[in-house]
């Protein structure tokens, strides 16, 4: 949905309130914007954080552009909100930011959703387990899957699996779940980037990719049969190849699968942290949100640095305008 002006409605969630999320939201607004960006969160704790970083912020009925404003749209924080103290009764007024967003998203009510950083340790509970936005925004538009996928320049890096302890992901690594996954990154290569005719390298679980099956069997039993399905109906799949010399083939292609988190984004955040754009791809609308954590230990400092904010709200807006 596009707003007053020429550019898309964007939701922006801050985040863990106490962390780094409305600092850098409240910086990023500091500057004019090709686009209508409405805010979900607590407009006390947003002028609050102001004050303290001494930046000027005027909260607007109506939409607005201009240096300084931005559009709330208001939900209250459950508890006091302290510059990098975590509260847990804030926890719900967190996840509540996020359904607000998706509800918009769905409704048509925004083009494209941009999300701060939240923390993981204060959202999960026994009774409703909670591994990052991208499970939690796979689950709440009910879609099959999604792939999270992080953007550093030219890089680009999805995972088959995210958010989940190294020991289970062997278990993880399965037919279903990596032809699953290259069909959605395909599919999000097309219509979010414009790539017609997407290349994709996939990386092996086990070191110099199980070297034939001598240190393990993903490779022969699962990764392999998957890559040569994907070549035999004529798309640019690669592998597997061994993770510690796929980058070196990175500029040949345009993403690269990896089958865990440590294992893809280490490079990539070396390469270009603090301007990379996490990208998660399956949903019906976009989403983008920065590379980093809640930062506690910087919030309300005047320290934060809006950069990977601001590359995220850059690339919803045009994969908006894309979809």
């Amino acid at each position: 949905m596009s707003g007053a002006g020429t550019g898309p409605r964007i939701a922006v969630t801050p985040g863990e309130p106490a962390g780094i999320g409305p600092d850098i939201v409240i910086e990023a607004f500091q500057e004019a914007r090709g686009f209508d960006g409405v805010v979900i969160a607590d407009p006390n704790v947003l002028r609050e954080r102001a004050e303290r970083l001494g930046l000027p912020l005027a909260i607007e009925e109506g939409d607005t552009r201009d240096p300084g404003r931005m559009t709330v749209l208001p939900l209250s924080a459950d508890e006091p909100v302290t510059s990098g103290v975590l509260e847990r009764g804030n926890a719900d007024y967190v996840l509540r930011t996020l359904r607000t967003a998706v509800d918009g998203c769905l409704a048509g009510d925004f083009a494209a959703l941009v999300t701060g950083p939240v923390q993981k340790s204060i959202l999960d509970r026994n009774d409703a387990p909670f591994t990052g936005h991208t499970g939690f925004l796979r689950d709440a538009c009910d879609v099959e899957d999604v792939v999270m996928m992080l953007v550093g320049g030219a890089l680009r890096v999805a995972l088959a699996t995210t958010h989940v302890p190294l020991g289970e992901v062997p278990a993880l690594i399965t037919s279903e779940r990596i032809d699953r996954k290259l069909r959605i990154l395909m599919d999000g290569l097309r219509s979010a980037f414009a790539i017609d005719a997407p290349r994709v390298a996939v990386a092996g679980l086990n070191p110099h990719a199980g070297e034939a099956g001598h240190l393990g069997s993903e490779e022969t039993e699962v990764l392999e049969p998957v890559c040569r399905r994907w070549r035999a109906a004529g798309a640019a799949v690669e592998g597997p190849l061994p993770a510690d010399t796929i980058f070196q083939h990175a500029n040949e292609v345009d993403a690269i699968l990896a089958m865990y988190h440590d294992q893809g984004l280490p490079v990539l955040k070396y390469a270009s942290f603090g301007t990379a754009v996490n990208v998660t791809l399956g949903l019906p609308f976009p989403r983008t949100s920065v590379d980093h954590g809640t930062a506690l230990d910087l919030a309300g400092k005047g320290s934060a640095d809006a950069g990977s904010l601001l590359q995220a709200l850059a690339m919803a807006v045009s994969i908006a305008a894309r979809t």
